[in-house]
């Protein structure tokens, strides 16, 4: 047999699985890796998060991987290059974080990688007569496998897109498994490029559960510091805050059909970015307006698209929100969200006793051990399937 297949074979009869997951978002900041203990599976799944650590990535990764990102005419030769590239670079940061932790290779079971996502176009947004719901995410995981030698499960999406979903939010499956709770009705809100949302009554009906995307995260605020002010991101909301919300692009901004669409539905920076920030500012009549201004608008923006599918999905229940992502250290954006959800507890997934910035990779992490140990979480909001393909290193 297989050495590798072997060690797959016996995974699943371990006590517990040492899984590190990696998550890269659509905002590009870096890569995050999360080693995640992991034991049981199912609704008895019990994760811990050993080490935990956000890398950046250099300029010249992000200029490449901004040259084939949610754009409709890319050169073919370099998105070819770049799934084969990724994980070498990916790679390399792995390696060097293992040695810094004092661990080799051989004491990972498993790599969950999420790859890169690159486009992302449910029917929604293509609009094409006889054409399926479709995401792609880059960065083979044989090359992973074969640069660090160690077992790898990626493209998780791809089997939820083929099971009736459209390949996002993937959240659902870690906030069901690691957050549910009998004492309170919780939204675990995460805020990355696109903002996301999953819906845990206290009833633990998971026919009961929801989840969906929201809109724009930190994906316009992003552009608009990287293209006014040379910033990769608006640190803490200073600059939004330093800005004055145009009442009459908001407005223009809030009537976008997508606002209105019934959840579940996905998004993403093919939809959300500066052309639709441009298409509002002429719908308004605004022709001059200040960068500062712009960004207060656009985040006000952010916090009412999240407030709004929310509370046109829940009504009146009552609940808590739990804020992970990058978007949870934004201050600026954290009181506008309070603002539109007042008189209920908005804290981060810390007071849950999870590192908010941990989560995304850690999910990762747990949707690699439902393949492993062959679990299919079942609930109202999405397809029940395991996911992930798996990639030996030899």
């Amino acid at each position: 047999m297989n050495s590798a297949i072997k060690k797959l074979y016996h995974m699943p009869l371990q006590s517990s699985r040492r899984i590190l997951g990696l998550m890269s978002g659509t905002s590009l900041d870096g890569l995050d890796i999360a080693l995640c203990k992991i034991s049981g599976s199912g609704l008895q799944t019990q994760l811990e998060v050993q080490h935990f650590v956000s890398l950046p990535y250099s300029v010249q990764f992000k200029t490449e991987i901004r040259s084939v990102f949610s754009q409709e005419q890319v050169s073919l030769q370099k998105l070819t290059i770049l799934n084969e590239w990724i994980p070498h670079v990916h790679g390399d940061m792995i390696m060097k974080t293992l040695l810094s932790w004092g661990l080799a290779a051989d004491e990972i079971d498993c790599i969950a990688s999420h790859g890169q996502t690159v486009y992302h176009t449910p029917r929604r947004l293509h609009g094409l007569e006889g054409y399926p719901d479709a995401t792609l995410q880059i960065g083979d995981g044989d090359h992973l496998a074969v640069k660090t030698g160690i077992i790898t499960i990626s493209d998780f999406r791809q089997k939820h897109v083929a099971a009736g979903g459209e390949g996002a939010p993937l959240a659902l499956y870690g906030d069901l498994i690691l957050f549910s709770s009998a004492n309170e009705n919780r939204v675990l809100l995460n805020i990355g490029g696109i903002s996301n949302f999953t819906y845990l009554p206290a009833d633990q009906d998971p026919q009961g559960v929801l989840c969906s995307d929201t809109g724009p995260g930190n994906t316009l605020s992003d552009k608009l510091c990287q293209t006014y002010f040379g910033r990769h991101y608006d640190e803490e909301g200073a600059i939004a805050r330093s800005g004055r919300i145009n009442q009459n692009l908001l407005q223009a901004l809030r009537s976008h059909p997508f606002f209105q669409e019934d959840i579940p539905k996905t998004t993403g920076p093919e939809l959300f970015n500066l052309s639709f920030l441009e298409a509002a500012k002429l719908e308004a009549s605004i022709s001059n307006i200040a960068p500062e201004d712009l960004l207060a608008t656009v985040s006000e923006l952010t916090a009412w698209s999240v407030a709004n599918a929310v509370e046109r999905s829940l009504g009146d229940r009552s609940y808590s929100v739990y804020v992970s992502g990058g978007g949870c250290h934004n201050t600026f954006l954290m009181e506008k969200l309070r603002k539109y959800f007042s008189g209920r507890r908005v804290r981060q997934t810390e007071e849950l006793g999870f590192n908010a910035d941990a989560k995304e990779a850690a999910l990762f992490a747990l949707l690699a051990n439902e393949t492993i140990c062959g679990s299919a979480i079942r609930s109202g909001a999405g397809p029940a399937v395991t996911m992930g393909k798996i990639s030996l290193p030899f």
